[in-house]
């Protein structure tokens, strides 16, 4: 069967600079978008955020995103793979392995080969691919430290795989930045607004978008030091909290995989937005 038609955009490339004109995100919740709301009931993200940028330093790109919460990164490579390649993408991202290490059974040398699959096939359809690791969660949610093998050996396999593979590898965990609790969402597993906004600023320098620069390295200005007893205090409020609500997601995770389509499953032209635009309607 021939692949399916794929449109073209006609803007003019700036000489001497790479124009992406189809970009294509695959994953799991963090490329879906959550926890930045648009404002609309849904949520923008980080993917969303990127192909904007790319917009407005070209003029447009033809941008869709296949990433579903709560997938690992083996339903991720069999359920959304295919369809992005077959977009024949010049730029894909690729990030999974959050859901991965949550689960009883995990696996890091599966998970990177799962992820090297990914990335070797959208890289023969001409893509380039870009991926990330995971920064320490330990400053975020202190409970997570139990957690730090998993993602530590989850991260080396990112980086073998990009390696391997060619890739490109934005390493959040080496920058300190990436572990700022005010870069987080309430449930300290997502990123929030302005996080999902420094990630953005990171892949858009990682491939030399115009206009990017690696600001989005600086460390936030120094937060106020809390009361210890009031930071405790804060921290078993939020575990209470948190907890059931973990459990109950874990409970539904599965029937809620199977029902929740992508957001945005094929490819739509996102176009430049002016300073004049976002004065107008408050965009950010």
């Amino acid at each position: 069967m021939l692949p399916t038609p794929v449109p073209r955009l006609n803007d003019h490339a700036t000489p001497g600079v790479r124009r992406y004109e189809r970009y294509v995100a695959i994953g799991d919740s963090s490329t879906e978008g959550i926890d930045d709301p648009d404002g609309h009931g849904g949520y923008r993200g980080w993917s969303n955020r990127l192909a904007q940028h790319i917009a407005d330093a070209q003029g447009s790109v033809l941008y869709a995103n296949l990433g579903v919460r709560g997938k690992l990164t083996r339903e991720i490579r069999d359920q959304q793979l295919a369809a992005a390649a077959a977009m024949r993408p010049d730029l894909a991202t690729v990030f999974a392995g959050s859901n991965d290490i949550l689960r009883l059974r995990f696996d890091a040398r599966e998970l990177g080969e799962d992820i090297a699959l990914m990335q070797r096939t959208l890289i023969a359809a001409g893509a380039t691919v870009v991926t990330f690791t995971l920064p320490d969660l330990t400053p975020v949610m202190p409970v997570a430290r139990v957690l730090t093998p998993r993602v530590r050996a989850m991260n080396d396999a990112l980086r073998r795989a990009s390696a391997d593979t060619g890739a490109i590898l934005v390493d959040f965990a080496k920058h300190a930045v990436g572990s700022d609790p005010r870069l987080w969402s309430d449930d300290r597993f997502h990123a929030n607004a302005a996080g999902h906004a420094r990630i953005a600023a990171a892949l858009a320098h990682a491939i030399g978008l115009p206009g990017s620069d690696d600001a989005w390295k600086v460390p936030l200005p120094a937060a106020i030091r809390r009361d210890p007893l009031a930071w405790w205090g804060g921290e078993v409020a939020w575990v209470a909290r948190r907890v059931p609500q973990w459990a109950r997601s874990f409970a539904a995770a599965g029937r809620i995989r199977e029902q929740r389509g992508p957001k945005r499953p094929r490819l739509e032209r996102v176009d430049r937005v002016t300073d004049a635009d976002r004065a107008r309607d408050g965009t950010r």
